[in-house]
């Protein structure tokens, strides 16, 4: 068996200050239509156990607290190991540039030349000395009256990091799937159907044609301010778009079909393995949800709840964050 299922927990409580009580329940997980992906499906059967979760993607200054506390330093931002990054890349990969070892994440770079069919996905990243968290463009940027916007670069490890010293966890894909929905079950999109591209007030997404330049029609080229957006049922802000943001489970390309294939789960905590067909040389990849600020539906329109990326632990990029959860006693 490739997955694992737990009991439902029933009780509730007040939520705490900052989070929003989700009352778990039985739903639809993952699509069967037949424009989304072939990871989203099959579409099976789930139970989760109530929780609560954060209201918001953690913010700048929510993080830069954590980080004064504890003087914790993120991935991005630590001297790069050749010894500890080979292990991680396909056999006879040669060393890069030293000018390349260096703390660094990726940024993305609008391409205005070529069509979308012409351009490849790593064509619009550039992997950027110095970005992290603090300088989120790079060197020379700074976040300073972002306070409010989602802190960014942020790899698994800073992000269960930061969870441990609050007191939370990060949430498994399901939970976050179904919090996601807020009460819709049936609903394309986490606020129901209407899309997002007609009315660019319901989520930060990217406005006009992709990657060659962001209109902003929803008032944002990059990140929003947390809350900038109306919330789902639930009281979750930007569960859609603005970054994505870190689940627990491993990433495994057929681990739907085996959850499918045992019936009815409840709390499933996501494959024992890591399985992505397109990068077969994947050491530890998790599943991220809600997309970015750099979604559209020409490219990936993944905004929607079912959808999901898969994404390497190490990874940092300039719209990739998260947002906690915490267990109901």
């Amino acid at each position: 068996m490739l997955g694992s299922c737990a009991l439902e927990n029933k009780s509730a409580q007040t939520a705490p200050t900052g989070m929003a009580y989700i009352p778990g329940g039985t739903f639809i997980m993952g699509s069967d239509a037949k424009d989304v992906l072939k990871h989203e499906g099959p579409a099976h059967e789930v139970t989760v156990h109530p929780f609560f979760m954060d209201e918001h993607e953690v913010t700048n200054a929510e993080f830069a607290r954590f980080v004064e506390a504890t003087q914790y330093i993120t991935v991005a931002e630590r001297p790069i190991d050749w010894e500890v990054l080979k292990l991680e890349t396909p056999e006879g990969t040669p060393r890069p540039p030293d000018s390349l070892l260096q703390p660094g994440s990726l940024v993305f770079k609008a391409i205005t030349d070529r069509p979308l069919s012409e351009i490849g996905y790593f064509d619009w990243w550039n992997w950027v000395v110095g970005a992290n968290w603090q300088h989120p463009e790079g060197p020379g940027t700074d976040i300073a009256g972002k306070d409010e916007h989602p802190v960014v670069h942020i790899a698994l490890e800073d992000a269960l990091a930061y969870a441990k010293w609050a007191g939370k966890r990060l949430p498994t894909e399901a939970e976050w799937e179904f919090a996601a929905k807020g009460g819709h079950p049936r609903a394309r999109f986490a606020w129901g159907d209407e899309n997002p591209i007609g009315n660019p007030k319901l989520a930060n997404i990217w406005q006009g044609p992709f990657p060659q330049g962001n209109t902003a029609l929803d008032g944002f080229v990059t990140t929003a301010p947390v809350k900038s957006f109306p919330p789902n049922n639930y009281g979750l802000y930007d569960i859609s778009g603005n970054v994505w943001e870190w689940t627990t489970d491993h990433y495994d390309f057929r681990y739907y079909e085996a959850l499918s294939s045992e019936g009815h789960c409840r709390n499933p905590e996501g494959s024992k393995q890591v399985f992505d067909p397109n990068d077969i040389y994947a050491k530890d990849k998790r599943v991220i949800k809600g997309g970015s600020f750099l979604c559209h539906v020409s490219y990936c329109e993944s905004y929607r709840p079912s959808a999901r990326m898969a994404t390497e632990v190490n990874s940092s990029q300039v719209h990739l964050g998260f947002r906690c959860v915490k267990d109901v006693q």
